[in-house]
């Protein structure tokens, strides 16, 4: 029985291998794994599985027999101009609508891969050659002199936790690279990180500035979007932003309302990561439930008119790798057939979400609808079919208060009826004096 140990830790460890994310890096060279290590090694730290190559790898694929092979892909080439392999620009977007998500960081020296990426997912990055210039924020011993190593403030993040951290406690982030900015279609883009109002893109070399392509807060440093199917997509302009010499860095900002602080890129870095990789802000439905009021099960056949119905739905949320009741008191449910004929904002009991009220009188086919989007969460929509219907002949009321004047009408009419027919039946009109008498009445007599 001394082997029993042994055995269950290998099998242990080959279903954590399992289970674990498969995450392809794709680096200019193989110094990747050197220069960005400690980016690297947080990721591993948390249980993925990563396989490192060069961008122009004849072997690169995202596909084997229709099927993904990996999870997550991480490109940190910014100069590669075609990818090896089968690896395009198009097959990276259909690894993202399969399901796959991408964390690319471009810079200065960007090739047209990474552009051509870009622009099928909404965004665009400023021409090779140029850099993100701020007079205002730069750091003033890391700077060559060109003001291009930025020092970006906690103003400049976006307000959601889920994605760039707990930003109160965040040190000044240091950049160095490439602007980008977001289609004027892309409904989807989210400003993680946008530069400052003093901010422009352009080329450093150029001894005069004339009208900059992008300026402004405008100008994105780090940009992302969650498609319509949740897979995620982050574009960065600077691969610099993941290195070891920017994790480790001091910032010294020229501006001095930003103390010196040791800089903020490894936890920006890690909370970036995590949310591309689906690590926070996923949500799912454990449990639905409808029913009459005061009863437990949905009904055997269909809803009444005008019925008290209670409707319950559990949300979970995915923290540190294990599903929690979800406490959001935004989630609304609506009652719809065309249009939303009810529409109630759900009371939250440790992630077992409920509300109660009366359907409308009006028959047809209506649907329990919950639709929540929120920034950093996935998309939650749930649905549930049910019919409404009159109520059978039996189940009126026999008598209808409201209708008391009607029948009060009908029995008055009723009785006026009674009595004229017996005045008129049984009344004889008695003859006047001195009246001429009929020849019919004559003969009569």
């Amino acid at each position: 029985m001394r082997w029993l140990p042994t055995v269950l830790l290998l099998v242990s460890v080959i279903i954590d291998q399992s289970c674990a994310d498969r995450v392809l890096v794709l680096g200019e060279t193989a110094a990747i794994k050197d220069s960005h290590s400690q980016f690297l090694n947080s990721i591993k730290e948390r249980g993925h599985e990563l396989t490192i190559r060069t961008a122009d790898d004849s072997q690169l694929a995202l596909f084997k027999h229709g099927q993904l092979i990996f999870d997550h892909l991480f490109v940190l080439a910014p100069g590669v101009q075609v990818f090896g392999g089968s690896l395009t620009p198009s097959e990276i977007s259909k690894f993202v609508d399969e399901g796959g998500n991408v964390l690319v960081a471009a810079g200065s020296n960007i090739g047209d891969a990474l552009r051509e990426l870009a622009v099928e997912h909404g965004f665009e990055f400023d021409e090779a050659g140029t850099s993100v210039i701020d007079h205002h924020n730069y750091d003033q011993y890391l700077d060559p002199g060109d003001h291009t190593t930025v020092v970006v403030g906690k103003d400049q993040l976006i307000s959601a936790e889920l994605i760039v951290g707990n930003s109160a406690k965040l040190g000044p982030v240091i950049f160095k690279g490439i602007g980008l900015v977001a289609g004027k279609t892309n409904n989807l883009a989210l400003s993680i990180v946008k530069a400052s109002g003093t901010a422009y893109s352009f080329d450093p070399k150029a001894t005069r500035v004339v009208n900059p392509s992008i300026a402004g807060s405008r100008t994105l440093l780090v940009g992302g979007l969650q498609s319509r199917n949740n897979a995620r997509i982050v574009f960065s302009g600077s691969t610099d932003l993941f290195s070891n010499a920017f994790f480790s860095a001091q910032t010294n900002s020229v501006n001095p309302a930003v103390g010196a602080a040791a800089s903020g890129n490894a936890e920006l870095a890690s909370a970036i990561a995590k949310w591309v990789m689906k690590e926070s802000g996923v949500l799912r439905v454990k449990s639905v439930n409808h029913h009459k009021k005061g009863e437990t099960m949905p009904p055997a056949e269909d809803y009444f008119i005008a019925e008290d119905v209670v409707y319950t739905i559990e949300i979970e949320e995915l923290k540190n790798g294990k599903w929690v009741p979800f406490h959001g008191k935004d989630v609304q449910l609506e009652f719809v057939r065309v249009d939303p004929f009810v529409r109630a904002t759900l009371k939250n009991n440790n992630g077992r979400l409920s509300a109660a009220f009366k359907l409308p009188d009006v028959l047809g086919v209506f649907k329990f609808l919950v639709d929540y989007r929120r920034v950093g969460y996935t998309h939650v929509y749930d649905v549930l079919q049910v019919s409404v219907r009159p109520l059978w002949h039996t189940q009126y009321e026999r008598f209808i208060r409201s209708a008391y004047p009607y029948y009060a009408s009908s029995f008055s009419m009723m009785a006026g009826l009674v009595l004229f027919s017996i005045v008129y039946l049984y009344h004889k009109d008695t003859p006047v004096k001195g009246a001429k008498v009929l020849d019919s009445e004559k003969k009569k007599n």
